[in-house]
């Protein structure tokens, strides 16, 4: 409720809109873009609104003025933009209160989305951190996983072991864990904790385990028991780090081995969660469940950022038996009420219909659509997994040219390495998809 005894103060008058050319000349003079130079090199494409799956661009670009989202912002808008349910979400608590700090306080949105991850998550996951983002999730997961075993007098337990090709976000901690050679991250490789480093899971979602590769891996583990806390890993789908799919049984041969050998286990579902691959979670594929769980991207259906690392009751409490008996970590913005509601709101809206049909139906549309590719000239690969599509070249892609190509189908993709993908919000109707396949296909033959 708005505080009857505040002064009433004069309304901030509107900012006048930058021109498109005006804009763009600001952008490129103050703006650091992700994974880019300063100043940029490339001139990104001005979005002016977004509403369900279209991007409106300021100015049309290659004849377009509207984009279909191909890459659901990252992987985090499963329910396109300007959706009305996390609209009066936002709106509802923004009446209440955007934010207020966690540090000896609490509130109704962060308990009930506390309360509702634990309830859909994977038995025996029974307490939330609530992280500002990915990273940091996956940052706040590994801190767990080390004080869990500082705490029980196992202090020499300080690396974590995960296989090669993965990616886990841009902070310190993930970073050691991303893939050394070739990652995004090679440039810090010599400053970086040196974590162990299995061989890649072989490739295929429905292969059959490889018995010689389950037993090196096998054999990995027991070799660095005495010194690993955690195997960390994203299950099924190898996100940014290649888009790569594996076979559910290398889960259960890690969650086996960790439990014969004593060491945790921490799924990474930042990009797999919330029904991506046809399952709620990744790990359901397997059927198994980690003593360490991050989640984020599609939480608040990419309206704001937020994150959670789950654990087991033997996680905390083994933290809150030990010498410092706290867990050390307190982000100003952590369980953000705002962030919260919309995650609630989100997490019921996606619940609340058939997501797993409509994941469904966006990947027999994938598979048809993106047939046509694994014809082309310079294509190594096409694979389709839940809601996700990938065509692998056997080159580099050329980024410009590719993505000129998606945008005259009228379809924003974001290519990367030898990848052209797509990962099209559930909302996605049958005709937008097969454009996303033909924008896919125009950016294979052009890249």
């Amino acid at each position: 409720m708005p505080d009857p005894y505040a002064p009433a103060l004069p309304r901030p008058t509107e900012p006048k809109p930058y021109a498109p050319a005006e804009l763009r000349a600001l952008d490129r003079a103050h703006v650091w873009h992700p994974y880019g130079p300063m100043p940029g090199r490339q001139e990104p494409l001005v979005v002016e609104s977004a509403s369900g799956v279209r991007l409106r661009l300021a100015e049309p670009a290659e004849g377009q003025r509207e984009l279909v989202d191909g890459m659901s912002s990252w992987w985090s808008a499963v329910h396109g933009y300007n959706h009305p349910v996390l609209n009066e979400a936002a709106r509802g608590q923004l009446d209440r209160m955007s934010h207020v700090m966690f540090g000896g306080l609490t509130h109704e949105p962060a308990v009930r989305l506390a309360a509702r991850l634990v309830e859909i998550t994977p038995e025996p996951l029974q307490h939330v951190f609530l992280a500002d983002s990915g990273s940091v999730s996956v940052e706040v997961a590994v801190k767990m996983c080390l004080q869990y075993w500082r705490s029980a007098g196992r202090p020499e337990k300080q690396r974590l072991l995960t296989w090669r090709g993965g990616y886990h976000g841009d902070t310190w901690q993930p970073m050691s864990v991303c893939d050394p050679e070739g990652g995004m991250h090679e440039l810090w490789s010599g400053s970086l904790p040196r974590q162990v480093f299995a061989d890649a899971p072989p490739d295929g979602f429905d292969a059959e385990p490889d018995p010689a590769y389950t037993t090196r891996l096998r054999e990995l583990i027991a070799r660095h028991a005495h010194e690993v806390a955690a195997v960390i890993v994203e299950p099924v789908v190898q996100g940014a780090g290649g888009m790569r799919f594996h076979s559910p049984g290398y889960l259960r041969v890690l969650r086996e081995a960790c439990d014969e050998l004593d060491v945790l286990l921490v799924f990474d579902e930042i990009a797999t969660g919330f029904g991506r691959t046809g399952q709620l979670f990744a790990a359901g594929h397997a059927g198994v469940s980690p003593d360490v769980m991050c989640v984020g991207k599609a939480l608040t259906g990419g309206y704001l950022t937020m994150a959670a690392t789950l654990c087991t009751s033997r996680v905390a409490e083994g933290i809150s038996r030990g010498e410092v008996p706290v867990l050390a970590h307190g982000p100003t913005f952590m369980a953000n009420p705002l962030a919260a509601a919309i995650a609630s709101a989100s997490v019921d809206l996606l619940l609340g219909q058939d997501w797993a049909g409509e994941v469904a139906r966006i990947g027999t549309g994938l598979r048809s659509g993106l047939a046509e590719a694994a014809e082309l000239p310079g294509v190594a690969d096409v694979r389709v997994l839940g809601a996700i599509g990938v065509v692998q070249l056997d080159h580099e892609v050329d980024m410009a040219a590719a993505t000129r190509a998606a945008v005259r189908e009228g379809v924003w993709l974001r290519p990367f390495r030898d990848l052209v993908y797509t990962m099209p919000p559930y909302v996605t109707g049958d005709d937008d998809v097969r454009r996303i396949c033909r924008a896919v296909c125009a950016a294979a033959r052009e890249g």
